[in-house]
């Protein structure tokens, strides 16, 4: 056997495998192998093409990253037109379809029942995706076109386009399908796709697409297949156009058929018997249609016999066997009537559009957020614009776009006050500073702040507002109304201040009596005893959410080290950067805030489940990370693993810095580096930091010289829980908080991962997914039962 016959056998195996992965990873969410093994494979496959050229083929899996760009786009006559669907607005329309159904297949439906109600038709349900439709042409297995929708009789053919997108399969798996099957779906970009590409956008200097949708159109039909390989493009399939074969006798059918071949296909399809099990569906996918992660503008329903949708036939432009019944609008236009000015906890000034009211999505929209004064420069937004307003289910409604033809004569233009429109102190815009290696760059910050802090009644009211809330320190019946109450008259004036109340003060209030004012003060009083992680998340502190604050609080164990922590000790801790661990240490050494933190201690706040380091962060640095920590310019981690072997303490690295003679003949630098380490040595404040870091590393026994511990296994160390439907005997986030103590993850959705699901009333389609993924699935005694039995282990 040749050389290059060889070749050919392991490129077709290399072919298969790969896109065996990439079926697993991106249509069944099931990763056979790591990442690094795919790309082994991947290489390995580049690599053989590059030796023998011969032997690429359209269908590689290396083909996908897009050839050379396009002149234009060529034209595709669809064999069998791309039609539109109608539309459903109302409940009303869509009973409407189901009867005209019925009425077309007349004698076809089976007899109704004894008590004169007739038959009912079988549909087919699924969400209808808000993207661009496609047309994919598979000869023999093969992909050999991929065109547009186009005007449903012409679109355009892109090819190149499709074959980069990672779920679309290059070739059919498995047997049996038509020798010709075309293959029609939907192209979209999920949520988190599009806010990733919008972020690039922006980094880069370049505009932002408006809406997922725009963006999978846009990046489809891009001349250059390379700019539609490297978006977060994907391909959902809903049915057929040509095919020579045959296939299922139901639209279903054909659909789990065309699934098996490799295609994906919607999680959510549904079969539903007659107009009010469709009707159940649209509600419970719009009660949903927010914590989708794509986004959907209605759903379809298609008779779901094929034979049915034969004998109905078309009209017009659209089959009369299907119907999209369409959500309320989610985009309108409106006029911006004027911007004012919001301050929040922080401090930020924030603009918020007043709008001439319209509805959109079903509810009246009179407001909308801008975010700073950068997306209101980006939008090019000036007062008396028309603009065009989006509301996504419970999503504050957002300013998408100005519609610049319609701007009038008197349009102003927006400008942030120079004073704070609630105190009068001035607004400052924040700098931005980015940390590296030993030097600090200021640039511009998108926020402006009032600088009056918490003599800013703004501000004050936030800080208690989020103090209070219910995943803070869940003080029952202390509202926003209240808190601002309780401000205005002067009784708060910290956090501090709630737990020194008094009956007398409150009972006099507009809106307490005697047994209001009793019950605030009881739940005041219950709050006293917070878990560390909860009181940390209440403090307030900038860029500390819950899973920062149950981070400190179970790595350093205590109030103490927390208060004390510096900036670099805080970055050994996972998933806490420069700035976080900057925005932690700055907040606990800002004197006010030492002072409300001793009052919240002196008048009777007792945090719980304080004790010692956590286990696996004793003894946690070595020498080299604390040199990397210290930001020395031009020495990076290989420089700093050097210099540890070299000197073996900290003590000996400043000697080292300084001997001349001995670190000239240290080869392991280069001169640039050896330069930088004496310079920063040389500065008294640097080495009084690296000592004061080193010997913080030790009180807290995370240095390396520290006794290590062993760290106990948690019993769900690793697992992925996820909580549906209703819990009776305890509160989702209570469930959910029991769980991570054991040490599982709690994800909110569904997929292959997922070690367990409980599930408890009114479990709906994550129930469904389970069940269907064989996962194993406990109601709420079974998960008491179980809790009860790990927590009895611990």
């Amino acid at each position: 056997m040749t050389d290059a016959q060889t070749a050919a056998i392991r490129i077709r195996q290399l072919r298969s495998q790969l896109e065996e992965h990439n079926h697993r990873y991106y249509v069944l969410d099931e990763p056979s192998v790591p990442d690094a093994e795919y790309d082994r494979l991947f290489r390995e496959l580049q690599a053989l093409e590059a030796e023998y050229p011969q032997l690429i083929s359209a269908q590689s899996p290396t083909q996908r990253v897009g050839g050379a760009a396009l002149a234009a786009f060529g034209e595709v006559r669809h064999e069998v037109p791309m039609l539109s669907l109608g539309n459903a607005f109302a409940e009303e329309d869509l009973l409407n379809f189901d009867r005209r159904v019925r009425e077309g297949l007349g004698e076809l439906l089976p007899a109704g029942d004894l008590f004169g109600a007739g038959a009912e038709v079988e549909y087919c349900c699924e969400p209808k995706l808000d993207g661009l439709a496609v047309s994919l042409l598979y000869r023999d297995g093969l992909l050999v076109r991929g065109a547009t929708r186009g005007d449903g009789t012409t679109g355009e053919d892109i090819s190149s386009n499709v074959r980069t997108l990672r779920n679309v399969p290059l070739q059919l798996q498995g047997s049996g399908y038509p020798p010709v099957l075309e293959v029609r779906g939907e192209v979209f970009m999920s949520k988190a796709g599009f806010e990733a590409l919008n972020a690039r956008q922006l980094a880069a200097g370049a505009k932002p697409f408006a809406n997922p949708r725009n963006a999978a159109a846009g990046s489809l039909r891009q001349l250059d297949p390379k700019i539609t390989a490297s978006r977060p493009l994907q391909f959902c399939c809903y049915g057929v156009g040509q095919v020579e074969g045959e296939l299922a006798a139901t639209q279903v059918g054909v659909l789990q058929q065309l699934k098996g071949w490799g295609l994906p296909i919607s999680g959510e399809l549904k079969l539903v018997r007659g107009a009010g099990q469709c009707l159940d569906y649209y509600r419970d996918i719009g009660a949903r249609r927010s914590t989708l992660a794509y986004e959907i503008d209605g759903v379809v329903f298609k008779v779901n016999d094929i034979g049915y949708q034969r004998e109905l036939g078309f009209r017009a432009r659209e089959p009369r066997w299907a119907i999209a019944h369409k959500f309320p609008a989610s985009e309108e236009l409106t006029e911006l009537l004027d911007v004012e000015f919001q301050v929040g906890r922080t401090g930020a000034v924030t603009p918020v559009a007043r709008l001439k009211p319209v509805q959109v999505a079903g509810v009246t929209v009179s407001n909308a957020t801008l975010h700073n004064m950068d997306e209101v420069a980006r939008l090019g937004l000036m007062i008396g614009d028309t603009v065009i307003i989006r509301r996504a289910g419970d999503v504050i409604p957002q300013v998408v776009q100005v519609v610049l033809e319609r701007r009038p004569a008197a349009a102003r233009p927006v400008q942030i006050p120079e004073h704070c429109p609630v105190c009068g102190s001035a607004v400052e815009r924040t700098q931005l500073v980015k940390r590296s290696k030993g030097k600090e760059t200021l640039s511009a910050g998108a926020v402006y702040r009032c600088v009056g802090r918490l003599s800013c009644q703004a501000q004050l009211k936030q800080a208690i507002i989020h103090f209070v809330s219910r995943r803070a320190l869940d003080i029952e019946g202390l509202g926003d109304k209240i808190v601002e109450q309780l401000v205005d008259v002067g009784l708060v004036s910290s956090p501090a201040d709630l737990f020194i109340l008094r009956y007398e003060q409150l009972v006099v209030l507009e809106g307490f009596a005697d047994l209001s004012a009793r019950n605030l003060l009881a739940a005041i009083d219950s709050s006293r005893t917070p878990t560390l992680a909860r009181f940390i998340y209440a403090l307030g502190i900038p860029d500390v959410g819950e899973e920062t604050a149950k981070l400190l609080a179970r790595a350093l164990g205590a109030m103490e080290r927390i208060r004390q922590a510096l900036p670099e000790v805080l970055t050994w801790l996972p998933d806490v950067g420069a700035e976080v661990a900057h925005e932690i240490h700055s907040f606990f050494a800002e004197e006010h805030n030492q002072k409300v933190l001793a009052q919240l201690l002196e008048r009777g706040v007792e945090l719980q489940d304080e004790g010692d380091l956590h286990a696996e962060f004793a003894a946690c640095t070595t020498l080299a990370t604390l040199i990397d920590k210290l930001q020395i310019p031009f020495i990076a981690v290989t420089g700093a693993e050097k210099l540890a072997d070299k000197t073996a303490s900290l003590e000996a690295l400043i000697a080292l810095s300084q001997d001349w003679l001995a670190l000239s003949v240290f080869k392991n630098l280069n001169e640039k580096a050896r330069q930088s380490l004496r310079d920063f040595f040389a500065s008294p404040a640097n080495c009084l930091r690296a000592r004061q870091v080193e010997e913080q590393l030790r009180a807290f026994g995370m240095h390396w010289e520290s006794p290590r511990r062993a760290v106990a296994g948690l019993p769900l160390a690793g697992q992925t829980w996820v909580l549906t439907g209703t819990l009776e005997a305890m509160s989702r986030d209570q469930a959910k908080q029991q769980l991570e103590a054991l040490g599982a993850k709690v994800a909110g959705s569904v997929s292959a991962k997922t070690h367990c699901v409980v599930a408890g009333p009114g479990a709906g389609s994550k129930l469904d997914k389970a069940t269907e993924l064989g996962l194993p699935v406990l109601d709420e005694t079974a998960f008491l039962q179980r809790l009860q039995l790990l927590q009895a282990k611990e």
